[in-house]
């Protein structure tokens, strides 16, 4: 459902809701200017490519997006595979690789994937955005006390030890400047009457006022490292697309597209949360995809949903998407007419920005609360899964972190899965007296009850259980009551114990199936195979139907003594 016409239909559009959107609108794009072209410098492109992004990919998930409040742009999680796609392929490759993540969203929104992406664990989702924070934090030293760029193809590792080693030579004036906008980015909003008023937006004037006036040689500026930023908007520009190129730029192209799938869900559900509404998760990502086709088409990079401008936004009264469009308008009105000034902007202040992104992306009270409270397990993955974040790389860090919290369900429902023998008494109230009167020896019935989901993972406890059925009885009972569901192997390995006991002249009888597993039963041809009734509907019809066999055996016993 596009976001503008679920808006209109609650009512949203209507002339008394404008002033509140309008208000949270100047406001959101007074805030994205800095964070656009801070992440814009960090990713590795241009300043202006930044606000490029946020004018085109926030207007596109306003319109088209899944949630009535999402404001989109560039984000800090994009920094660490953007800036490693611009070093490897260059600005056209990264281009490439977010028109190609565009198209996977869509077709990732077209077939309802949407709820897909929420299963990926918490653990893994904290582990690597913490991963992220780091690597941005380190990444800045550089802007931040005005050291030497280390080398960007470098490890992580050696790019730290590199920055630690510069140390020693770092700039005074550039780090005192940077510790003016750290301190007005943190302290802003705690003074009275400013707590609307951006951190960021009062670090970025003063520092650059402070440079104007001063002209400090060592300190570098947007002007001094970009040049004067364009005035005016992007032209269209198709990039050179080669096979050969789009081949190469898959892997790049995933990552982002699966990031930037989950930044924008997390962020909506952020939203929903704030703002008491629901997103559509399926029309976010298409609402997404189309942001980041049209994005690098326009010198814009990758986009997805922005939780810190989302968050102000709802904070400061935007209900609809009419705040998401005047923050576009309010970065347009900037890009024409103070664009020139801009030449004055120090990295410096830049990177303080992106120090508070940082520890704000890393949640340090939420890892520190998951590393105190939760299982030992989901630690574990939280830790791997951001230290190779930091160390290795980011996608390869999801998909292991995903991969460890798999095989960590796994284990936990196989562990799940219980084969327990019911002894005499506990048969009370499942059979009339009369019956249980004639459950005489364990040696010709025993009663099994299987718990739990009867998977693949779990068929081990069920095989085990069987092979100490010493001696094996002359009928079998399984209760099925607590089996949720079964999947293929189960299915074999039932099968297999029932012709095995069988052959040893056992007879099989279940009790208590749902309907599912009756039709799986039926459907899977073991009914055909045993030729004798199998499922019963209730404990005490299949021991009734137990104790008729032990009676045909006795009777049949009976006649070939005689014989």
């Amino acid at each position: 459902m596009i976001a503008i016409l679920e808006a209109k239909r609650a009512g949203l559009l209507e002339r008394k809701h404008w002033l509140p959107n309008i208000v949270a609108g100047i406001i959101v794009g007074i805030v994205a200017l800095p964070l656009a072209m801070a992440f814009a410098i960090a990713s590795g492109v241009k300043p202006e490519q930044g606000i490029y992004t946020a004018i085109i990919a926030g207007l596109a998930v306003s319109l088209f997006g899944g949630s009535r409040v999402q404001i989109a742009g560039p984000t800090g999680a994009f920094i660490v595979i953007l800036s490693g796609v611009v070093a490897q392929h260059g600005i056209d490759g990264l281009q490439i690789a977010t028109l190609m993540a565009g198209v996977m969203l869509l077709i990732l929104g077209f077939t309802r994937m949407g709820a897909v992406i929420k299963f990926i664990p918490a653990p893994v989702i904290v582990g690597f955005t913490a991963g992220i924070g780091i690597i941005i934090w380190v990444g800045q030293w550089k802007d931040f006390f005005g050291l030497p760029t280390p080398d960007s193809n470098a490890m992580f590792h050696e790019q730290l030890w590199f920055l630690v080693q510069s140390l020693p030579s770092l700039s005074i004036t550039t780090t005192l400047l940077a510790l003016l906008s750290l301190f007005l980015v943190i302290v802003t909003p705690r003074i009275k009457r400013m707590e609307r008023v951006p951190g960021p937006l009062v670090a970025l004037i003063v520092a650059s006022l402070i440079q104007a006036i001063f002209q400090f040689d060592s300190v570098a500026t947007i002007g001094s490292a970009f040049g004067e930023i364009p005035r005016g908007l992007p032209s269209f520009q198709l990039p050179d697309i080669t096979l050969n190129r789009v081949l190469d730029l898959v892997g790049p192209a995933f990552a982002i597209a699966m990031l930037g799938a989950i930044e924008s869900l997390l962020s909506a559900v952020v939203a929903d949360n704030m703002s008491h509404t629901r997103h559509n998760s399926n029309q976010e990502l298409v609402g997404q995809g189309i942001a980041n086709v049209l994005a690098p088409l326009f010198g814009g990079i990758a986009a997805t949903g922005a939780i810190a401008r989302t968050a102000t936004n709802i904070r400061n009264g935007g209900t609809s998407p009419i705040a998401g469009i005047v923050h576009v308008l309010v970065l347009v009105l900037v890009l024409l007419v103070l664009a020139p000034l801009a030449v004055y902007i120090p990295l410096a202040s830049l990177a303080a920005i992106l120090f508070m992104v940082a520890w704000n992306m890393s949640q340090p009270k939420t890892v520190y609360a998951l590393v105190r409270e939760a299982p030992w397990a989901d630690v574990f993955i939280l830790v791997v899964t951001l230290l190779i974040t930091v160390f290795a790389n980011l996608v390869v860090a999801v998909n292991i972190g995903v991969v460890l919290a798999m095989l960590h369900f796994l284990k936990r429902m196989s562990d799940s899965v219980s084969v327990e023998k019911i002894e005499k008494k506990r048969l009370h109230g499942l059979v009339g007296p009369e019956l249980l009167s004639q459950y005489n020896s364990d040696e010709e019935i025993k009663v099994l009850s299987v718990e739990g989901p009867f998977f693949y993972a779990g068929v081990d406890v069920f095989e085990r259980r069987i092979e100490n059925l010493k001696p094996v009885p002359k009928v079998l009972l399984l209760r099925m009551r607590y089996v949720p569901f079964m999947d293929g192997t189960a299915l074999q390995v039932l099968e297999k114990t029932i012709l095995d006991l069988q052959r040893l002249e056992c007879r099989v009888v279940m009790s208590e199936l749902n309907p599912h597993l009756r039709r799986q039963i039926a459907r899977a041809g073991l009914l055909r195979k045993v030729r004798q009734q199998l499922l019963f509907e209730t404990v005490e019809q299949a021991l009734q139907a137990a104790h008729e066999t032990l009676q045909e055996k006795e009777k049949d016993s009976a006649e070939v003594a005689s014989t």
